[in-house]
C-alpha cells in the first residue's frame, strides 16, 4: 500500500539553477546544502526514504523541508528561524546598558580591600563583579557566568 505525497515537490527552471549553483559553490551552511538537495532530489519523485537515505539525513527533515517549500516558499525551505532565547541580564542595547557599562568600568578599576585576605585582591572576580551589579540594583540576580560572557564579547 503506497502512501499518496501530500507536499510535492515542483521547481521553477530558476528556482532549479539557484539551488544547483547553491551546491556547487559550497560556501553555504551544511544544514543549507543538504535542504537544496532534499528538494532536488524530492522533485525527481524520490521517496522520503530514498532521499533520507541518499543525503545521511532524518526522514523527518526531507518532510519538514518538503512542507516549508510547498507551504512557505524557497528561502524558507533553505533558511532557519531564529531561534528564541532568554535576553540577556546584560545587553548593550537595553536598559541594563548601564549594568553592563558599570561591569566594565569596575573590572578595569582598582579592587577594593578585601578583609579576608591579608594582602585584599589582585583583580576583580567574575563574583565580585556580579554581586556589586546585584548590590546596586542594575539586575535583580545575576552569574558570574553570565558577566564573564559578556565581559569577553567587549574584547
Amino acid at each position: 500500500m503506497s502512501r499518496k505525497k501530500k507536499y510535492i515537490v515542483q521547481l521553477t527552471d530558476e528556482q532549479r539553477e539557484y539551488l544547483n549553483s547553491l551546491i556547487s559553490k559550497g560556501t553555504n551552511s551544511a544544514r543549507k546544502i543538504k535542504r537544496a538537495n532534499i528538494l532536488l532530489l524530492s522533485e525527481q519523485q524520490k521517496t522520503a526514504k530514498e532521499v533520507s537515505q541518499i543525503l545521511n539525513t532524518n526522514i523527518q527533515s526531507v518532510y519538514n523541508t518538503r512542507k516549508r517549500f510547498v507551504l512557505s516558499g524557497l528561502d524558507k525551505a533553505l533558511n532557519e528561524d531564529p531561534r528564541p532565547g532568554a535576553p540577556s541580564k546584560l545587553d548593550a542595547k537595553g536598559e541594563a546598558s548601564k549594568g553592563e557599562a558599570y561591569a566594565i568600568a569596575t573590572a578595569c578599576s582598582d579592587t577594593p580591600d578585601c578583609s579576608d585576605t591579608p594582602e585584599g585582591r589582585v583583580c576583580w572576580t567574575m563574583q565580585m563583579i556580579a554581586d556589586k551589579l546585584v548590590e546596586l540594583e542594575y539586575v535583580d540576580s545575576i552569574s558570574d557566568k553570565t558577566v564573564r560572557l559578556r565581559l569577553k564579547k567587549k574584547r
